[in-house]
């Protein structure tokens, strides 16, 4: 790795790849093993840098052998489930690996053609012109809390789940997890197994839960399994299942949702990987209570008028893609921010722009950008 005093970025019309996660590693090393010269722009200092700012006890909820990105398989070493400190060696290892050029300290802040070549607008006034670009700046990019009526009155601890490391200054507290996804999920859990005094976890839409593996099988191979099959026949054979390994946690606060598991996918909702939370539930030691709606007089008030005063609110709300500035002016975002395209397919209007990392697939993210960056590499060896 160099800073960008080190490299002529210049040189030779590279093709870009924005962003030193997983996803732009994995579009560098695939165009590299082509032949194509990649380099990699990294704002950071170092590789992997959304996953140094993760909690402590993350773990991939995907298999160590189906979230190798191409080129190398993670080590044996890591177990099945690969913890995050692991994942940032292995990720630090695949660019010595392969023997990656990327550039930190360099921030690209919006994209722009010039005839066939697109120009890069970055730090320090520099202008960046390539063959082709692949924007790889994350799916959990820019965190977001939501604009919650009085937020600014509250007198307890306000954080994003993106602050949260461990559950150590929260022993002995009070703390209320807003969101139910799979980062709220497991905040709240490490809370409870790490001494906090009470932890309520504010549900506004109900999630399907499922066993990260049932026998020995992993719940992505199920997700592998399926993702072309009918949305029908996956929500009825996801139900039956889910009555089967999941117990009815009604009566606890958490009644199972009224939508099928495959619908609410391509909805963008992904289901919890349970990794301690039915258990945490079932027993009364994560609380679920309705969503917050707002503050008031220093107490938080939620939606079916509950008032409450936690020590601290973690709001596991997740994260805006924030591509706006980036490409926004190009017409290659959806309406909520979500490129149109991505992996090997360019859109029509911005032939040589790719994507990867923007889809969140029950199949596995690290399995799907491994998929995307040799589709990637295809497409521009053509």
């Amino acid at each position: 790795m160099a800073d960008e005093k080190d490299i002529d970025l210049t040189n030779a019309r590279p093709v870009y790849v924005i962003g030193g996660g997983p996803g732009g590693l994995a579009a560098a090393a695939a165009l590299r093993e082509q032949g194509v010269r990649a380099v990699v722009l990294e704002k950071s200092e170092s590789v992997g840098a959304s996953w140094r700012r993760h909690y402590d006890r993350l773990h991939l909820h995907t298999t160590r052998r189906l979230s190798a990105l191409p080129g190398l398989a993670m080590p044996r070493s890591f177990g099945r489930w690969a913890s995050r400190d692991d994942v940032i060696r292995y990720l630090e290892k695949y660019a010595e690996f392969h023997e990656l050029e990327i550039v930190t300290g360099v921030e690209v802040s919006r994209i722009e053609p010039s005839g066939s070549d697109w120009v890069l607008h970055a730090t320090g006034g520099r202008e960046l012109t390539g063959r082709a670009v692949v924007v790889a700046t994350g799916y959990n990019h820019t965190p977001h809390v939501p604009d919650w009526q009085g937020r600014d009155s509250y007198a307890g601890e306000l954080l994003h789940a993106s602050e949260y490391r461990n559950a150590g200054p929260y022993a002995g507290k009070d703390v209320l997890v807003v969101g139910v996804g799979n980062t709220g999920a497991e905040i709240a859990v490490d809370l409870i197994e790490g001494g906090a005094a009470r932890v309520r976890l504010a549900v506004r839409t109900i999630p399907h839960i499922v066993r990260r593996s049932t026998a020995g099988w992993p719940a992505q191979r199920t997700g592998i399994l399926v993702r072309r099959l009918p949305v029908r026949l996956v929500d009825r054979a996801g139900g039956i299942m889910s009555k089967i390994s999941v117990p009815d946690l009604t009566a606890q606060g958490l009644p199972r949702p009224d939508t099928g598991l495959y619908s609410r996918v391509k909805q963008g909702a992904i289901p919890i990987q349970d990794v301690g939370l039915i258990d945490a539930v079932r027993a009364g030691k994560v609380e679920p209570v309705a969503a917050l709606e707002s503050f008031e007089d220093r107490k938080a008030v939620l939606a079916d008028g509950t008032r409450i005063s936690p020590d601290t609110v973690i709001a596991a709300t997740g994260y805006r893609r924030a591509l706006e500035g980036l490409v926004g002016h190009l017409g290659v975002l959806d309406e909520r921010g979500k490129p149109v395209t991505h992996g090997g397919r360019a859109a029509a209007q911005a032939p040589g722009l790719y994507f990867t990392g923007f889809t969140n697939p029950i199949s596995g993210m690290f399995r799907e950008m491994a998929l995307d960056a040799r589709k990637i590499a295809k497409s521009l060896t053509r």
